[in-house]
């Protein structure tokens, strides 16, 4: 039988499946039935700094409307803000230590952040509570016109700086495909010391109802045709930067899952194909990889790992072409 364990940001996981951050990993008992699924590793659901700060802020607007409070020397707004940031941390924390005490395979923290202010205080507090690595999931759109694509990733080093201060655990950061200049990104922020960067962020699709007149979610899932974009920069990047890589987006099958090895991705997230095919489908996936592996005669994933990187394989620009050239210069 084929030996399946690889390395993940110093992390020893016993595949290369990861359950990715969504509300299949949002409670101890969904935790509990990703580890029984098989996944080497479990991210959980998103501690979001926007909603954090929302609900503060809508708890403060409930209290000026107070009589009882005088609003131009009273402490209950500093009360109600930091209250509300806390109790939110505090349920996060509370579930890192359950899941420490009954999960046997990694537990990785995860922070949806915009900014690099005083939420990064509560690093520490998931590290002690016992988090196996953190995941910054930095969710920043082109969508400012008032901030420059330099700005734009500022921010995001603003925020590994900050993070990476506060916590001797291992750091991946979450990225949008959304740059200008993409390499020189992963570089800088590889740069930086993070562990890992994962590729890709999957932001809301929006789509219009015409029925309706509302606002309603487009390609809840992603689909096997997006793991393209993440295999292309894996491959490019693998052999270029100081930390691992691991795919988000695309990751679909077992097959999925071994194009990425051999593009030199260190491991790779799931959560569409687990509602898309249930918790069963991993088993499927880690089976398909061993048949595989055993198909070509690996007893380990290092005996195959990046052999198909931009730097190993026989046509390296392969990776970097971006139109298909061969059929249209057939069009008359």
């Amino acid at each position: 039988m084929a030996e399946l364990s690889v390395k993940y940001m110093g992390l020893n996981l016993k595949n290369p499946i990861i359950a990715g951050s969504s509300g299949l990993t949002h409670s101890i008992a969904d935790l509990q039935r990703m580890e029984k699924s098989g996944v080497a590793a479990v991210v959980m659901k998103s501690l979001f700094e926007e909603q954090i700060y929302l609900d503060a802020d809508y708890q403060q607007q409930k209290a000026s409307k107070s009589r009882l409070i005088y609003l131009q020397h009273s402490e209950t707004f500093d009360y109600i803000d930091t209250h509300i940031r806390n109790e939110y941390v505090s349920d996060y924390v509370q579930t890192i230590r359950e899941a420490k005490k009954k999960l046997h395979i990694p537990v990785i923290a995860s922070i949806n952040c915009i900014s690099a202010s005083s939420w990064t205080s509560f690093v520490a507090k998931l590290q002690d509570a016992g988090a196996d690595a953190i995941e910054l999931n930095i969710a920043v759109q082109p969508f400012n016109p008032a901030l420059s694509a330099a700005d734009i990733e500022q921010l995001h080093l603003d925020i590994i700086h900050k993070v990476r201060s506060m916590t001797n655990v291992p750091v991946a950061v979450k990225i949008s495909p959304y740059f200008a200049d993409l390499s020189r990104v992963i570089d800088n922020i590889a740069a930086t010391g993070v562990n890992g960067i994962v590729l890709f962020n999957r932001f809301f699709s929006p789509d219009i109802n015409i029925d309706n007149m509302q606002i309603v979610a487009a390609n809840m899932f992603s689909t096997p045709a997006e793991l393209s974009n993440s295999l292309r920069w894996i491959a490019v990047k693998s052999d270029l930067v100081p930390c691992d890589l691991c795919a988000s987006t695309g990751v679909h099958s077992g097959r999925d899952v071994i194009k990425i090895l051999l593009a030199g991705g260190a491991a790779t997230q799931i959560v569409s194909t687990i509602y898309n095919n249930g918790l069963d489908w991993v088993a499927v996936m880690l089976n398909d990889l061993e048949t595989w592996m055993a198909g070509k005669g690996y007893n380990y994933i290092d005996q195959f790992a990046g052999k198909m990187n931009g730097f190993e394989t026989d046509a390296p620009a392969s990776y970097e072409r971006m139109q298909f050239m061969k059929y249209y210069s057939q069009v008359e």
